[in-house]
């Protein structure tokens, strides 16, 4: 007998995606990004792909006749998705810096960033390569500090992203889609 199920380990990378807040959702695991709406745009090659945080903070709930908590209450909720863009290109610190102006020029673009209480929330998007896992960030501010180092031979230059999670209204901050029954 099994003691688990093989076929739901999840490996591999997937594709970034970014859009403008209030973009149609995805809605299935078959349906391509770019046909749920034309502002699903992919974010390109990562150093190291991504990574999802989620943290709850807690208090106990103590009395003086009971050693042990009585209950824990939920105080807080944090979620995150950390990664690093390996593409230097104008949208990508558009991404990074939430928002600014790109302006096309005769062989060449500027990037200008946002003025401050100018950035831009966005909705962010992610697909395994396997094509069983889908995740959908509804609102998502870049909070993190954007570092780029620029080193000697094949050390490439990346644009560090920390984006928290908000909670949009009328809906939960995040949506997972999974293949079942693989992943029930």
């Amino acid at each position: 007998m099994g003691r688990g199920k093989p076929e739901a380990i999840a490996l591999g990378p997937g594709v970034l995606y970014i859009a403008v807040l209030g973009t149609a959702e995805i809605a299935d695991l078959t349906t391509p990004w770019a046909s749920v709406s034309p502002n699903w745009i992919p974010l390109g090659y990562t150093t190291e792909g991504s990574k999802l945080t989620y943290t709850v903070g807690s208090e106990n709930v103590e009395v003086a006749e009971e050693l042990d908590p009585i209950a824990v209450a939920l105080t807080s909720r944090e979620l995150g998705l950390e990664f690093a863009l390996a593409q230097i290109t104008a949208s990508n610190l558009k991404t990074a810096l939430n928002g600014g102006t790109i302006t096309a020029g005769s062989g060449f673009v500027t990037f200008e960033p946002p003025d401050l209480g100018e950035e831009v929330r966005t909705m962010l998007g992610w697909e395994s390569e396997d094509h069983t896992e889908r995740w959908l960030y509804r609102k998502c501010l870049q909070v993190g500090n954007m570092e780029m180092e620029r080193r000697k031979g094949a050390a490439k230059a990346a644009i560090s992203c920390n984006f928290k999670l908000e909670r949009p209204p009328g809906a939960k901050p995040f949506k997972a889609l999974l293949a079942s029954p693989t992943r029930l």
